[in-house]
């Protein structure tokens, strides 16, 4: 009886040692060899495991959904100022001065000469304040703007002298000089005198001050002029800043 026992202990403890420990190299339970037990595992494991797929830390940045209305309201702005009121190519010449306008400045620098000895220097801001106006017509009707644009007209005769320095308004339609000051080269002076207020002067000095400017170019047409130029660059840099700001957020 001990003998039955202890004969099937040893057959018990045979049949359950895993196929991989056996001696033979045929799995008793299913008759698949190693071999073949490999190639089916290999087979059962789907190929799309082994594809290339993108770090998890990948640069593809997915838009949050305010960022992408925000793209979508800057397109939709800039296609329509393009389109609805696209902005002419700039002038590089008035009169006799020439243009000097760099994108994304507020000033653009006039250059011209008079005579054999006089430079002619213009520096013009984009517009920077307006008055109100009353519309002509029924007093119902509401107030108009009237826009506004600073100049700084230099003139100089060689390095060796003082230059003539007129502060300037442009109206839409005319030109009204504020100021008139005297730059000397080598002052050492901290506070130097620089003149009176133009407007308080007497009518002939003034008169005569502007037409010094006007023999020189600076008159009410060099107004309507800078008036055109800077609506027109407004409306540029406009669209310039609309596509700066779309490239940040899109970044």
């Amino acid at each position: 009886m001990a003998r039955l026992i202890r004969s099937a202990q040893r057959t018990l403890r045979s049949s359950s040692l895993p196929f991989s420990l056996s001696n033979s190299n045929t799995n008793p339970i299913h008759g698949l060899t190693h071999h073949n037990l490999s190639i089916q595992s290999r087979n059962a494991i789907s190929p799309s495991l082994f594809q290339a797929r993108p770090y998890a830390s990948s640069n593809a940045i997915t838009k949050s959904p305010f960022d992408s209305n925000i793209l979508r309201i800057l397109r939709t702005e800039i296609e329509y100022q393009s389109e609805y009121a696209p902005p002419n190519q700039p002038v590089t010449k008035f009169n006799s001065f020439t243009v000097e306008d760099r994108a994304g400045e507020q000033i653009i620098t006039m250059r011209g000469k008079y005579g054999e000895n006089e430079n002619v220097k213009i520096e013009a801001t984009m517009f920077d304040g307006c008055v109100a106006i009353s519309k002509p017509g029924n007093e119902s009707s509401g107030q108009d703007f009237c826009l506004h644009l600073s100049l700084i007209v230099d003139i100089s005769k060689g390095d060796a002298f003082n230059e003539l320095e007129f502060v300037c308004s442009a109206w839409p339609n005319f030109l009204e000089v504020q100021k008139v000051y005297i730059l000397s080269r080598d002052s050492l002076l901290a506070r130097p005198y620089i003149g009176p207020d133009f407007r308080k002067l007497d009518g002939k000095i003034q008169k005569t001050l502007k037409e010094y400017l006007e023999a020189r170019g600076v008159n009410d047409e060099l107004a309507v002029f800078l008036h055109e130029y800077m609506t027109n660059k407004d409306r540029n840099e406009l669209i310039r800043w609309l596509a700066n700001v779309k490239n940040f957020v899109e970044k």
